[in-house]
C-alpha cells in the first residue's frame, strides 16, 4: 500500500511536469549553443590566440635572458663596456663585412 506522504494531487504532478519541461528546454538551448558552429569556432579561435599568446610570452622572457646574458658578457656590473671583450668582436665583425664587401666587389667584376 502506498504511504500518504507520496501522495500527490494532480495539480502537483502537472506543475512538477512543467518544471522538468522547463529544465529540459533550457537545457536543451545550452546543448544547442554549445554545438553551435559559430559556438565551436569561437571557442578553437580563443584557445588558439591563448596559445599563441603564452607562447610568445614564453619567447619574450628567453629572449629577454639572452639578451641580458649577451649584455653582461660586454658590460660590466656598472654599465661601463669591458674593452677587452668588445675590441676582439669589433674587429671580427669589421673583417666579416670587409670579406663580404671584396665578395660582392669581385662578383660584380
Amino acid at each position: 500500500m502506498a504511504d500518504p506522504s507520496d501522495i500527490r494531487t494532480p495539480a502537483q504532478i502537472e506543475a512538477d511536469i512543467k518544471r522538468r519541461r522547463d529544465v529540459l528546454a533550457e537545457t536543451l538551448d545550452e546543448i544547442g549553443v554549445r554545438v553551435h558552429p559559430k559556438t565551436i569556432v569561437g571557442d578553437a579561435k580563443a584557445k588558439v590566440v591563448s596559445n599563441i599568446d603564452h607562447t610568445l610570452g614564453r619567447a619574450y622572457v628567453a629572449v629577454n635572458k639572452a639578451v641580458t646574458d649577451v649584455k653582461a658578457q660586454f658590460v660590466d656590473e656598472e654599465g661601463a663596456p669591458r674593452l677587452e671583450r668588445v675590441v676582439p668582436v669589433a674587429l671580427v665583425a669589421v673583417g666579416l663585412v670587409g670579406l663580404l664587401a671584396l665578395g660582392t666587389r669581385r662578383r660584380k667584376g
